[in-house]
């Protein structure tokens, strides 16, 4: 069967998909992942075709209208802000999603572009079904995660649940109009929302965290499951020689990285960084990420994009934004976290590891000194419960097949 897996934004919203295609790839599908241009590179070595899509995020998060991003505090400031963009952009991909799907005989849409490749589904009469890195369904267990984590009690949760979704779905407002009419479809006659459509047909999405991470929730409709980590891809199997060298010159060091996050002031954020790691008596990895971190001495490495199955395992702690990749990587390594949250879902995940006891305590970017850094570091790597828990649940983790659930799904559209 020809699939197209139809995802966008950052890196990690991309990455776990290498893994899922690889593996559709070896279960006999023609696999292509639709997605922005500058991720093509990922798929290289998987058997996964790539159909690119024209926007860049990273230009986008560059731009005056992406710094802007900064500016709010909240959660949902954070939200309105980025749907106000988004819904911008959505009609530079609408016409490459469409493309792409005249090429499949069935669509696995992340949560990013679920409303429109729903709704192309549906004009070209394609089975679809829902592959979500979050846990984006109302619930009355927990608050939406894209506010940033925390809970409002139950019927708040729900609520925020539903106005989340509201916000999603407006930004797909200005193109479904013409990409019905384009299928041949009915208009709209009123504000029938796409995910209330996707509840009241049943419609199934898989959801690729572990459920040791974040248990399914007990109020979900059946069709949502909960398959465990897609992990990427990764055809490396050896780390850069020099960063090998750096490694065994001395004490498992500390990954600090921000991954897909930029930030106001990299050169500020980085000597803060730097102090206090040596504060903390550590040697670290830095990676330059989209943020542009950097890091000078014997005792500090800067490195660009690499594998984290294969460097995590080797640290004492991993310093992050608590994306959801950058998150499950880090517990796959069953090494301890110290979460750094900017926006949107990190929260969220930053909250999960300090419950499940791999993490202290988040230390959030606004909050971020060499002080608050320092004693983070310090408890997280002196005080061995941490490390334990770690181990501990990465053994768990590690033994989930997600992506062979996600074969068995797509086996049975078929």
């Amino acid at each position: 069967m020809r699939v197209a897996i139809m995802t966008a934004g950052s890196r990690g919203d991309v990455a776990p998909f290498t893994g899922v295609g690889h593996a559709l790839v070896r279960a006999g599908h023609q696999v292509t992942l639709v997605t922005h241009a500058r991720f093509a590179p990922l798929v290289a070595g998987t058997g996964v075709a790539f159909h690119a899509l024209p926007l860049d995020p990273r230009a986008e998060l560059e731009s005056a209208r992406g710094r802007g991003l900064h500016r709010s505090a909240t959660g949902p400031g954070k939200l309105l802000r980025v749907t106000r963009m988004a819904r911008t952009l959505v009609g530079r991909i609408a016409d490459d999603l469409l493309a792409a799907a005249r090429e499949a005989d069935a669509l696995l849409l992340s949560a990013s572009v679920a409303p429109l490749g729903h709704t192309i589904a549906e004009g070209l009469s394609l089975p679809s079904l829902g592959l979500y890195l979050q846990p984006v369904a109302p619930t009355g267990e927990f608050a939406p995660p894209m506010l940033g984590g925390g809970s409002w009690g139950a019927v708040g949760n729900r609520l925020a649940g539903h106005g989340v979704e509201a916000a999603v779905e407006r930004i797909f407002t200005p193109v479904l109009p013409a990409v019905r009419a384009r299928l041949g479809l009915p208009a709209a006659r009123r504000a029938v929302t796409a995910p209330r459509k996707r509840r009241r047909h049943g419609w199934p999405v898989l959801h690729g965290f572990s459920p040791q991470v974040v248990p399914r929730p007990r109020d979900w409709r059946a069709e949502l499951d909960v398959t465990g980590y897609w992990w990427p891809h990764d055809r490396d199997t050896r780390l850069p020689s020099g960063l090998r060298e750096f490694l065994d010159a001395g004490p498992p060091p500390v990954f600090v990285g921000l991954g897909s996050a930029t930030v106001p002031d990299p050169r500020r954020l980085g000597a803060e960084i730097v102090t206090a790691l040596r504060r903390a008596g550590l040697r670290g990895v830095i990676q330059r990420g989209w943020a542009g971190l950097t890091a000078e001495g014997e005792d500090m490495m800067t490195v660009d994009e690499t594998p984290h199955a294969l460097l995590f395992p080797r640290m004492a702690a991993v310093v992050h934004h608590c994306g959801a990749g950058t998150t499950a990587a880090g517990v796959r390594a069953g090494v301890p976290a110290v979460p750094v949250p900017i926006q949107f879902d990190e929260g969220f995940w930053g909250e999960r590891l300090v419950a499940l006891g791999v993490a202290p305590g988040t230390v959030p970017l606004r909050r971020l000194t060499a002080d608050t850094l320092a004693a983070a570091l310090v408890r997280v790597t002196r005080e061995p419960g941490y490390a334990r828990r770690a181990a501990q649940l990465g053994a768990r983790v590690r033994g989930e097949d997600g992506a062979g659930r996600v074969v068995e799904a797509v086996t049975r559209l078929g």
